[in-house]
């Protein structure tokens, strides 16, 4: 079977272009957890919140996204291991369990497994679903990331909506922007040559 005939069998991803194999299954892994923790280094902060802008929720959706659910889960689960091990590559070159924005973390492992399970039904091929689903993805980490932030930083909720979800709704729909070009792009790249 060609790999233009692969990509296009229902419930295909990108990553599922490329030839099946064990190797290809780690490499994508370890792959994605890396790009994951080099996106997180673009960190802006915010004033009044403990929270940064990042790349990384971009990242984890994209990988979601792109590699499929079970992928994409353990791409994130291995970029959450290895940042709570030491490694320092959490926003802003941090790591460990017990940040304010580590669940934030959490949430991008909920929303990769969530977005990647979406794409094998063909939610990245459209403007249109692919906004959907990246705004799906990213309401999942919120609605992991915020009520974290308030138990970790004793603020009420409305005070963890105001510092951790309120200041980046601008760049989420700017991700999500983004979003809906690359991946519909990127199908029609592989149709035509397919």
């Amino acid at each position: 079977m060609s790999t233009a005939s692969v990509s296009f069998r229902p419930g295909a991803v990108l990553a599922d272009l490329l030839p099946a194999s064990r190797v290809r299954d780690i490499a994508l892994v370890v792959g994605g957890a890396a790009l994951t923790g080099i996106a997180a280094q673009i960190a802006v902060p915010v004033p009044g919140s403990p929270v940064p802008v990042t790349g990384q929720t971009f990242a984890a959706l994209l990988v979601g996204t792109a590699f499929g659910a079970r992928r994409g889960f353990l791409a994130l689960a291995l970029y959450a291991l290895v940042g709570m091990a030491g490694v320092p590559w959490f926003a802003g070159g941090t790591s460990g369990a017990g940040g304010a924005s580590f669940g934030y973390v959490l949430g991008m492992l909920l929303a990769a497994t969530v977005v990647g399970a979406l794409a094998r039904r063909g939610a990245d091929r459209s403007v249109a679903r692919t906004a959907g689903t990246m705004v799906l993805g990213s309401a999942l980490i919120y609605a992991v990331g915020v009520p974290y932030l308030a138990l970790s930083t004793g603020m009420s909720f409305g005070a963890a909506v105001a510092a951790g979800l309120t200041p980046f709704l601008l760049g989420d729909a700017l991700k999500a922007a983004l979003a809906m070009g690359v991946l519909p792009a990127a199908w029609k790249l592989v149709g035509r040559r397919g």
